[in-house]
């Protein structure tokens, strides 16, 4: 595609191939912050079918991708979990935690935050509480927004947003952290603005189908006979 380049990264040598060189520079960021209300017990720390919890199998799953690593969560257990386990991946996904402070109002804030902490790179948005994801569904995600000519570096405005076939599943998606969308998010924010939803409909965004299987909200006990 003209205007992209697609190589290996010069620092390292192993940029993976769907990651064009003239992008900004990809990090992922796991949300790990909610309440867990409907739950009734932690999300994140809830043991997985693959022998670890939600938490740990979002970041081995994110460090399989070879980027930066970012968890954000309220909860001190999660980033000390995080933490524990970051000594057990790879050099190319180093992971970093991000104590989010009061006040803790959802997803939106916890994305304005993130921006704030890492501008100029593209955030691969994921959700704690997706635990049949699956490195695939990550993948052609990533590939949409690398042949968008659209999201280069000269325009990097159009996010790329997940989609179950029914509905958006905003929670994960890509979402360049660059000075135009920092500066409308921030504007968001400051005028109380809190429900992402609201938010996306003023910006321009691809949908991308992925497997609903795979990308579905586990919100609920029955929502999961393995729980």
């Amino acid at each position: 595609m003209e205007g992209l380049v697609m190589g290996r990264d010069p620092r390292d040598g192993r940029r993976p191939a769907w990651q064009p060189l003239l992008q900004l520079p990809l990090r992922a960021c796991l949300l790990s912050g909610g309440e867990s209300r409907r739950m009734g017990r932690d999300k994140a720390l809830l043991p997985h079918h693959a022998g670890s919890t939600w938490l740990e199998l979002s970041l081995r799953l994110l460090a399989q991708l070879e980027m930066p690593i970012t968890l954000i969560s309220r909860h001190s257990a999660h980033l000390e979990l995080a933490e524990e386990i970051a000594l057990k991946l790879a050099r190319r996904s180093p992971v970093s935690v991000l104590a989010e402070p009061p006040p803790w109002e959802g997803p939106l804030l916890a994305l304005h935050r993130l921006m704030q902490q890492h501008p100029d790179e593209r955030l691969l948005l994921c959700p704690v509480d997706m635990p049949d994801l699956s490195l695939a569904a990550l993948q052609t995600l990533l590939a949409a927004a690398a042949d968008d000519a659209s999201a280069t570096a000269e325009n990097p405005t159009w996010l790329h947003l997940a989609h179950d076939g029914e509905r958006l599943q905003p929670l994960l998606g890509v979402y360049p952290s660059s000075a135009p969308i920092r500066c409308h998010l921030a504007s968001a924010v400051e005028r109380g603005e809190r429900r992402l939803q609201s938010w996306l409909v003023e910006l321009p965004y691809q949908a991308v189908t992925l497997d609903p299987r795979v990308i579905r909200n586990v919100n609920r006990p029955e929502a999961d006979k393995r729980i």
